[in-house]
C-alpha cells in the first residue's frame, strides 16, 4: 500500500483531533498505534481508520493507566490431549464452533472442537435473545447479510434434524411517527433485492397483533423472522457433532500457537500441545488474539456489550402482549438493531439488548443503568408490561470488528488457516451458512495441502433424539412415559415442571457435563421464577448419585463456582 494512503488516514486522525497516533500499513491492514485517556477515543479512532482499500484494522492504541485483564483459562494443567493429530482443530465451542464441528462431521475426518469454558455456549452464545433474524437491517451486499439470508432458510429443516423447538413468529417494526411510514417503499425494494419478504402493516393491523403497543403510526413485518433457544441449539449441534464421531475437549485454553510464517505447526493448550493439518479460528472475542497467534491478524475486536432482561412467563400467558418480535425503526448510523421486545421459545419475555462499548473481552457485569435504560424504552414500546415480572437479567459482549463485518475466509497468509472470526450479530442466524462455507474452505484446504480427496461419511446420523419434555406432553403421553419410566412422574423443578427423567437424560447424554448451569442449559432446572431456588439442590443430589460426585464438590458453572462448603449433619 502506498505512502499516500498512510498518509491520508494519518491525516483524517489528526483532523479529527488524534495528533500522536502512529499509523503504519503491515499484512494488508492499517495498524494503529498510541496512547489515549480514553477508551471512547480509541475506539472512534479504529473506525475512523476503516478503509475499503486496508483488510482491516489492527488497533494497538493503549488505553492510558490501564492494564487488561489476562484471558479467563481453566485453574489446571494435564496433559490429556499431548500429541493428539487432527485432521482438523476447531477453536470455539459457541455456535459457529458447534454448527462448524457439525457440518465437517459429515465428512471422514478427524476432527476435534477445544473450548477453553467448562461447557459449550458459555459466551455470546448464551448471551442474546435467540432471534432468527430476518435480514432487512443489513447492508444489502455485506457478508452478513448474505449469511444471514442462507442461514435462516436453513433453520427449518435444521430444527427438525436436531430436535430442537423452532417458530417462525415474524416480527413487527413499528414506525415511532407517522413521518417513517416514507420509509416502506424504500424497505420494500431493499426486501425485494435481499430477497426478505415484508408486509405493510395499517394502525389496525398492527392492534391485532400487538394490541397495547404504546404507539401506532403502522409498520411493517418479517414473516421470515423466528425464535429458537441459542445455547440447546448450540449444544445439540455440538451433540450431534460428538455422535458422528467429533472430540470435543472442554477447559481446554489455547495459550499458544507456533507458526513459521507459513503455516500452524502446533497449538498448544493447558492440556497439552495438538498438531492439526487445519485450524479453525472460531474464537469469538478471541478471534483476533488466536489470528495473531496463528500469524495472520488484520482486524481488531473491540467487544460490545448487551444486557437483556427475561421476564416470566405469566407476563405473556397466551400471547396476551405480543405474538411476534416486536421492534422499531432503527436510528440511522447505529451499530445495534436496537433492541425489542420478544416472546422466546420457552414463552417467557426478553427486553433488550442495549449495545455499550466496553474494553474487556469477558466483561459480562450488569449494571443498574442498564437495567433501567432497556427498562424505560421497552415500556414505552409496550405499556403493558410489568416490572414485577422481570425474574433475572444477564449480559454478554459481542465480537465486532471495526468493519462491522463477518470474516469468513482461508488465510492468505498462512496456509493452513481457515477464520469464521468477528461474528457478532446476526451470528445465530447465519452460524448453519456460515459452516457450510467454512466446511468447504477446509475441505479445499486440504487437498490443496495434503493432496487428499475429502469424502463424505455413508453412515452419517442427520438426526438427534431430544431428551423428552414432561410438561409439554398430553396426560396420556406422559401417563405413558411415566410407566415406563417413573424418574419422568418425580418434578424437580416446580418453576419449569422439569422431571428427574429429563435430568438424568442431560447425565447421560454424549456430553456429559456435571454442574448446575449445564443442566439449566439442557434441560432447564432453574430457569423459573424462583431461578433455581428450591430446586438446585435437587439437582446437585442427583449429579451427585449419577456421576459419583461427593456433593460438597458439586459446582454452579465448573472451575471455583463451588456451592457447598461441606455437610452440617
Amino acid at each position: 500500500m502506498s505512502k499516500a494512503f498512510v498518509e491520508r488516514i494519518k491525516s483524517k486522525l489528526y483532523y479529527a483531533g488524534y495528533k500522536n497516533i502512529v499509523v503504519s500499513f503491515e499484512n494488508g491492514a492499517t495498524v494503529l498505534n498510541g496512547e489515549l485517556s480514553s477508551y471512547e477515543d480509541i475506539v472512534k479512532c479504529g473506525r475512523i481508520a476503516v478503509s475499503k482499500r486496508s483488510r482491516g484494522v489492527v488497533n494497538k492504541i493503549r488505553l492510558i493507566g490501564h492494564t487488561p485483564k489476562p484471558m479467563r483459562i481453566p485453574s489446571f494443567t494435564d496433559e490429556k490431549y499431548e500429541g493428539e493429530t487432527p485432521d482438523v482443530l476447531i477453536i470455539g465451542g459457541g455456535i459457529v464452533g458447534c454448527a462448524i464441528a457439525r457440518e465437517l462431521s459429515k465428512y471422514q475426518l478427524d476432527i476435534m472442537l477445544v473450548e477453553k469454558e467448562s461447557d459449550l455456549a458459555m459466551a455470546q452464545s448464551s448471551r442474546n435473545d435467540g432471534e432468527i433474524h430476518p435480514g432487512i437491517d443489513l447492508k444489502l451486499r455485506s457478508v452478513k447479510a448474505k449469511y444471514n439470508r442462507l442461514g435462516n432458510k436453513m433453520y427449518t429443516k435444521l430444527s427438525s434434524e436436531l430436535g430442537i423447538k423452532f417458530e417462525r413468529c415474524g416480527q413487527t417494526v413499528l414506525y415511532t411517527s407517522s413521518k417513517q411510514k416514507a420509509l416502506y417503499p424504500l424497505l420494500k425494494l431493499k426486501g425485494i433485492f435481499g430477497r426478505i419478504p415484508l408486509k405493510n402493516l395499517s394502525k389496525e393491523k398492527v392492534s391485532k397483533i400487538a394490541p397495547n403497543v404504546g404507539f401506532n403510526h403502522g409498520g411493517f413485518s418479517c414473516p421470515s423472522a423466528g425464535i429458537i433457544c441459542p445455547y440447546q441449539t448450540t449444544i445439540a449441534l455440538a451433540e450431534s457433532a460428538a455422535i458422528n464421531g467429533v472430540e470435543i475437549a472442554l477447559n481446554c485454553a489455547v495459550t499458544e500457537i507456533i507458526n513459521d510464517g507459513k503455516a500452524v505447526k502446533a497449538v498448544k493448550t493447558n492440556r497439552g500441545a495438538i498438531v492439526p493439518k487445519v485450524v479453525v479460528n472460531a474464537a469469538g472475542v478471541f478471534s483476533d488474539t488466536i489470528a495473531e497467534w496463528a500469524g495472520d491478524r488484520f482486524f481488531t475486536i473491540h467487544p460490545r456489550k448487551g444486557t437483556e432482561l427475561i421476564l416470566d412467563k405469566k407476563a405473556n400467558q397466551d400471547n396476551r402482549l405480543t405474538k411476534t418480535v416486536i421492534g422499531i425503526v432503527p436510528q440511522k448510523g447505529s451499530n445495534t438493531k436496537g433492541g425489542g421486545i420478544l416472546p422466546t421459545i420457552d414463552k417467557n419475555l426478553i427486553l433488550g439488548p442495549n449495545a455499550k462499548e466496553v474494553i474487556e473481552k469477558e466483561d459480562d457485569r450488569t449494571t443498574r443503568a442498564d437495567v433501567e435504560e432497556i427498562w424505560k424504552k421497552q415500556a414505552m414500546t409496550l405499556p403493558g408490561l410489568s416490572r414485577g415480572d422481570i425474574i433475572t437479567y444477564f449480559a454478554g459482549t459481542r465480537a465486532p470488528s471495526y468493519e462491522e463485518e463477518f470474516i469468513i475466509e482461508k488465510s492468505k497468509k498462512i496456509r493452513n488457516l481457515v477464520q469464521a472470526a468477528a461474528i457478532q450479530s446476526p451470528g445465530l442466524t447465519a452460524a448453519p451458512a456460515i459452516a457450510t462455507e467454512i466446511a468447504s474452505l477446509v475441505i479445499k484446504t486440504i487437498y490443496q495441502n495434503e493432496k487428499i480427496k475429502v469424502l463424505p461419511k455413508e453412515n452419517f446420523k442427520a438426526t438427534r433424539r431430544p431428551i423428552p419434555k414432561v410438561s409439554e406432553m398430553s396426560l396420556d403421553q406422559r401417563d405413558n412415559l411415566i410407566k415406563k419410566n417413573p424418574d419422568y412422574g418425580e418434578i424437580v423443578c416446580r418453576c419449569e415442571e422439569i422431571s428427574k427423567g429429563e435430568i438424568l437424560d442431560a447425565l447421560r447424554g454424549p456430553i456429559v457435563v456435571p454442574h448446575i448451569d449445564a443442566i439449566k442449559r439442557r434441560v432447564r432446572p432453574g430457569m423459573g421464577r424462583c431461578q433455581g431456588g428450591f430446586c438446585s439442590p435437587l439437582v446437585a443430589e442427583i449429579i451427585s448419585k449419577e456421576c459419583q460426585i461427593p456433593i460438597e464438590e458439586i459446582t454452579k458453572k465448573g472451575s471455583t463456582s463451588q456451592m457447598f462448603l461441606g455437610k452440617t449433619k
